[in-house]
């Protein structure tokens, strides 16, 4: 899971939307790192009365469940800023966005996950390998606030099972209690631009396919090296001091 990424700054989103050939609408605004019931950008396609194929708006990170008297859960505990797409189809909050198809992609430049292999918690933030942005599988909605009548975007990432991802499958702490194939550890989901079209326009069936771990060649591997460093100083230390006993 995801609780915090930076945004993808307006220009670079912009060119990286339009390289499929779609023309592109993104709204202005500030890069700026977000966290859960903050303010990010979807991608989502045109809408009825919008020229723009590929259409940016601000939202909050964090679905709103459809009839809901509040922009976010009255616990502070409950987060609805990633939904599981195994319970995607019958979780009341996104079950209604997800059977009318919308789907969306959040930019980011990086997002993070905690590392906890030293037996402390160390942020990684992913990057992509080449450079270029994340188009991450989401879904929006719209929600009018009952008090005010404000229209609010808002719109979650999509996860799935990553345990035993060569790199992913190192993230999160894990459970002592359960085997490593059974950790449900989670990552969110890239979707490449040639398969932006069947994710956001596409059946079902085909876009839930797309919802999968990248492959560990696809990420800037710095922080997992740096982690590595770590380790193995550690491992050394061990070894030296094992060896006064």
């Amino acid at each position: 899971m995801c609780n915090l990424y930076n945004m993808t700054p307006k220009g670079t989103a912009e060119r990286y939307l339009g390289s499929v050939g779609a023309s592109v609408d993104v709204e202005d605004f500030v890069q700026a790192t977000v966290g859960p019931f903050q303010t990010g950008l979807m991608v989502r396609p045109g809408l009825p009365g919008e020229s723009a194929q590929l259409v940016g708006r601000l939202g909050q990170w964090g679905m709103i469940r459809t009839g809901s008297a509040a922009r976010r859960p009255a616990s502070r505990a409950v987060l609805t800023n990633n939904a599981r797409i195994e319970g995607i189809a019958e979780r009341p909050t996104y079950r209604r966005p997800w059977a009318q198809g919308q789907r969306c992609l959040i930019l980011a430049d990086w997002y993070q996950e905690p590392n906890w292999e030293t037996g402390k918690n160390i942020w990684w933030r992913l990057r992509r390998a080449d450079g270029a942005p994340w188009a991450l599988a989401g879904l929006w909605s719209q929600w009018t606030d009952p008090q005010t009548g404000e229209l609010v975007p808002n719109f979650t990432m999509i996860t799935c099972n990553c345990d035993g991802h060569p790199l992913l499958g190192r993230l999160h702490k894990p459970d002592p209690t359960l085997p490593p194939d059974r950790q449900d550890k989670r990552a969110v989901a890239h979707i490449d631009p040639a398969d932006w079209s069947t994710w956001l326009h596409g059946a079902q069936a085909d876009a839930q396919a797309l919802v999968r771990p990248q492959a560990t060649g696809v990420f800037d591997l710095t922080d997992a090296r740096t982690t590595d460093a770590l380790l193995a100083s550690s491992a050394r230390g061990a070894g030296a001091q094992g060896s006064l006993l």
